[in-house]
Parts: C-alpha cells; sequence; structure tokens
C-alpha cells in the first residue's frame, strides 16, 4: 500500500515543510506525524539508517511544534538506531541534544538518564568520552539535589578508570562518590567508597598514598567507626610489617564481597609488588622518631 511506504511518507512530509509559491507556510504538524509514522516503518523493515534519519525529521517538527518533550523522545530513538549502527559520534550527539531537551522541560532526571544512556553505548569503544558522559550526568543530578541516583554513575566512571589502569583518577571518583553519599546519608556507600580507595592505592603499590586516604577519610565519624575502616586497617598494618600471607589473607576475606567487583579483583591480586620495602621504610621512620626523641 503506497500510503504505508516508509519513503513515499517521507517525500510528502519533506513537501509539506518546503515553502514554495503555492506554499507559504510549513504544514510541520502533518509532517512530523508522516516523519514519525515512516521511522516506525523503516525500523520496523530493519533499515535502521534511514529509521535513524526520520527519527532525527520527527524530532525537529517536535521542536517546531514547541514539544521539546516528544522532541526528546524521538532523538532517543535515533541514538538508539545509531547506536545499532555502532555510529559512535552520533550516538553521543542525539543523545546530548535529548539531554538538552529534556531540561527545557525542566526535567533533570530524564536529562542525565539520556547522557548516562550515551555513556554506556560508547564505553567500550569510546571510554574517555564515556567518563565526560557518566560526569556531565552526574552534575545534573546533584545540581538536582538527586545524589542519590548518582551513585551508581560514579561507580561506573571508577570501573572505567580502573580498566585504563588510571588509578588515581580511580581514587578521585570513588571519594566524590564518597561525598556524594555522605550528602544523602548513603553510609555504607560512602564507607565502602573510602576502603575502595584503598584498596586501589594499594594495587598501584602506593602504600603512602593509601595511608594518607585512609588517616584522611577517617577524620570522618561515619568511617572511623565502620566495618571498612578495621579492614582497611588491618590490610594497611598488614603492609607496613610486610607480611605477605597477612596481606593475602586479609584481601581474600569476606569483608570485601559486597564492594564493586572490579575492585574485589583488585583486592584479590594484592599485594601486587615487593612489600618487603614497605617494612624496610617503616622501620626506618620508626628510628628516625626514636633519634629525634633522644635528642629532646
Amino acid at each position: 500500500m503506497s500510503g504505508s511506504d516508509p519513503g513515499k511518507l517521507i517525500s510528502k512530509a519533506d513537501n509539506l515543510t518546503t515553502l514554495s509559491l503555492t506554499r507559504w507556510s510549513a504544514d510541520w504538524e502533518s509532517a512530523t506525524r508522516l516523519y514519525e509514522q515512516a521511522a516506525n516503518g523503516f525500523r520496523v523493515s530493519k533499515d535502521y539508517e534511514k529509521a535513524k534519519l526520520a527519527f532525527e525529521k520527527a524530532s525537529k517538527g517536535r521542536e517546531m511544534l514547541s514539544s521539546p518533550w516528544d522532541a526528546a523522545k524521538s532523538m532517543e530513538s535515533a541514538a538508539a538506531l545509531a547506536k545499532e549502527l555502532r555510529n559512535w559520534t552520533e550516538v553521543i550527539d542525539f543523545y546530548r541534544k535529548a539531554s538538552e531537551l529534556y531540561m527545557q522541560c525542566d526535567r533533570p532526571q530524564f536529562a542525565s538518564d539520556s547522557l548516562a544512556k550515551a555513556a554506556r553505548a560508547v564505553e567500550d569503544a569510546l571510554p574517555s568520552d564515556a567518563i565526560k558522559l557518566y560526569s556531565d550526568a552526574c552534575v545534573l543530578l546533584e545540581d538536582d539535589r538527586k545524589e542519590q541516583m548518582a551513585l551508581d554513575l560514579y561507580h561506573a566512571v571508577t570501573n572505567i578508570y580502573v580498566k585504563l589502569e588510571k588509578y588515581t583518577d580511580a581514587v578521585a571518583f570513588l571519594l566524590k562518590l564518597g561525598l556524594a553519599a555522605d550528602k544523602c546519608n548513603a553510609t555504607n556507600s560512602q564507607c565502602k567508597a573510602y576502603l575502595s580507595a584503598v584498596i586501589v592505592y594499594l594495587y598501584a603499590h602506593d602504600l603512602k598514598q593509601a595511608e594518607k586516604c585512609y588517616n584522611d577519610c577517617s577524620q570522618i565519624d561515619a568511617f572511623l567507626r565502620s566495618d571498612q575502616n578495621r579492614f582497611a586497617g588491618k590490610l594497611l598494618s598488614a603492609y607496613k610489617e610486610g607480611d605477605v600471607e597477612e596481606i593475602k589473607r586479609v584481601a581474600q576475606s569476606r569483608s570485601i564481597t559486597n564492594l564493586d567487583s572490579v575492585i574485589i579483583k583488585l583486592a584479590r591480586k594484592l599485594p601486587t609488588g615487593d612489600v618487603a620495602a614497605f617494612k624496610t621504610n617503616a622501620a626506618i621512620g620508626e628510628e628516625e622518631a626514636l633519634d629525634e626523641n633522644d635528642l629532646k
């Protein structure tokens, strides 16, 4: 049936939006309905490229009709099809556009979700872009005082940084996660974030930063009184003693089973280097402290 041919629907819609000597104004309402019908028709027939283009046109139509919510929905449909086509640049562009449209409706949660969808779609292909998208999604939620909804996004960024072996950046986001959790009284998530930060530093074989992180976080009463704090303390003590077997025993304990799987994998691999040097350095530090006391 010619009336349901998506290609002919597109042509008819284009004509309705093209000005001429006989058409002085565009009929966006009729055209947009045709674009949407065509988009669905192309999608059903798995012609994803044409379906994507039709949804883009439908989104523009909804904008012209001052309906940013419907425009955002069509743009998200175009983004999903771009994902099927593995066109990562368009995935990002379309979901960002959808996010902007949701913000025009004053719907920051939906705007954040669009950015998160983009991040998840490009996480493997474009991890740096995914980090930026997740970060921007977090900002929208925090500005809306919805920190609780941002916690999973912080976890996602941390996991990407660990996969990229950017451990300092991973810790930075774990600390941000801890702060966000504190704002929404998610004490358990906060304490797990701080313990995870210590583990990441130890995996990176940086005992000094692990201790500093532990001491700084222990200034927060909730963490100081937590099981996660006690676990981190045991782990650090084993490192300072240079006790490889104790490090392995603590790292294999059930205390870490509630952490993110990525962090658990790091903990299971501890220690990652020669810990004897840590014991030597600790002993030297104690001797220097004793010498100073003798001079007093």
